[in-house]
C-alpha cells in the first residue's frame, strides 16, 4: 500500500534539499510534468482560474472550482503530492476549515492559505491590501483545527503578503505567528532580494520555507540552484506551463493561420500519441485486466 501524498510530502521535507514543484492547472500540464518526473506538483491558483475560467487572477474563482480542479490532478497519481494554491481559505475561520478538509478529501498534500483581504490578487500585482493580522492567524488556527479533528496530516503552508506594503519586519513576524499557530512551512510572497530570502530562512529555522519564483513578477529569477544555496525548502514555478502553454498555442493558432493546416505544429504527434501521453496504455491494462475487449484494437 502506497504512502499518502501529505504523509510522502511530510517526509519529503524532513529530508535535506530542495523539492521543486512545477506549476500545473489541468490534466495535460499534470500529464506532461509527471511524465517529466517531478517528485511534487503545485496547482497555481492564477492559472487554474485562467484555465478554468479564463479570467485574471483577482479572487474570481470559488472554493469549489480550485477543490474541483485539484481533485482531478492529484488523482492522475495519487502517491504524487500536489500543494495548492487556496488563496484566503474563501471566507472567516470556518470557511478555511471547510476548505482544508474539502482539500485533505480531494488528495491534496499540502495548502497555502495567506493574509490578504477576501478581495485578493495575484501576488505579484500592486495594491495588494492585508488582514489584520488576527484574522490572518484565526485562518491558520481554524485550518489547524480542522486538520486535528480530521486526523489528516496534510501540510498548511501560511502565506503572508505583507511584505510589499509593509516591509520585511512585519512579514516575518507575522510568519512567525503563524507557524506558532500551528502552520508547518512559512511562505513569504514577493520577496525581493537573495538576502531577504535569506533572512527569512535564518529568522524561521527550523521551520521549512517556500520560495515562489514567477518571471517578470516581484522576486529576481532565481534558479534551482540559487534555491538551494538560499536555503529554501520547496521551490514552485506557478506559470511554468501556463506560460509557455500560451506561447505555443499562440504560435500553433498563427501557424494554421498562416499555412492552413496543423501538420508543422503537430510535430508528428497524432491522436494516439496524444492519447498515450493521457494515460492510453494504463487504460487499456484495466480494461484487459478485467477482462474487457473493448481496447484490444485502438
Amino acid at each position: 500500500m502506497s504512502v499518502k501524498a501529505s504523509t510522502h510530502l511530510r517526509q519529503l521535507l524532513k529530508q535535506d534539499g530542495l523539492i521543486v514543484a512545477p506549476g500545473v492547472y489541468d490534466g495535460i500540464s499534470a500529464r506532461l510534468a509527471l511524465e517529466a518526473g517531478y517528485e511534487v506538483l503545485y496547482m497555481s491558483g492564477a492559472s487554474t482560474t485562467a484555465s478554468m475560467l479564463g479570467q485574471p487572477d483577482l479572487a474570481v474563482a470559488t472554493q469549489t472550482d480550485f477543490v474541483q480542479n485539484a481533485s482531478m490532478i492529484a488523482g492522475l497519481s495519487p502517491a504524487t503530492p500536489l500543494i495548492a494554491d487556496a488563496d484566503t481559505g474563501f471566507g472567516g475561520p470556518f470557511m478555511c476549515a471547510r476548505t482544508l478538509t474539502a482539500y485533505d478529501r480531494a488528495g491534496v498534500a499540502g495548502l497555502h492559505i495567506e493574509d490578504q483581504v477576501q478581495t485578493k490578487r495575484c501576488g505579484h500585482l500592486l495594491g495588494k491590501q492585508i488582514a489584520p493580522l488576527p484574522e490572518f492567524i484565526s485562518r491558520i488556527r481554524a485550518s489547524v483545527a480542522a486538520r486535528t479533528e480530521s486526523g489528516s496530516d496534510i501540510v498548511l503552508i501560511a502565506r503572508t503578503d505583507a511584505v510589499q506594503g509593509f516591509g520585511m519586519d512585519e512579514a516575518i513576524s507575522r510568519l512567525k505567528a503563524a507557524i506558532e499557530a500551528g502552520a508547518d512551512v512559512a511562505f513569504l510572497e514577493g520577496v525581493k532580494s537573495k538576502e531577504d530570502v535569506e533572512r527569512t530562512v535564518k529568522e524561521l529555522a527550523p521551520t521549512p520555507v517556500m520560495l515562489n519564483v514567477v518571471h517578470g513578477g516581484s522576486t529576481p529569477d532565481f534558479t534551482v540552484a540559487d534555491a538551494k544555496n538560499m536555503g529554501v525548502r520547496i521551490a514552485i514555478f506557478p506559470l511554468i506551463s501556463s506560460v509557455a502553454a500560451m506561447h505555443a498555442i499562440r504560435a500553433s493558432l498563427a501557424s494554421l493561420k498562416e499555412t492552413g493546416s496543423d501538420v508543422k505544429t503537430a510535430q508528428g504527434m497524432g491522436p494516439r500519441g496524444f492519447f498515450e501521453v493521457m494515460g492510453l496504455e494504463h487504460a487499456m491494462k484495466i480494461d484487459a485486466a478485467a477482462g474487457g475487449a473493448a481496447y484490444s484494437s485502438v
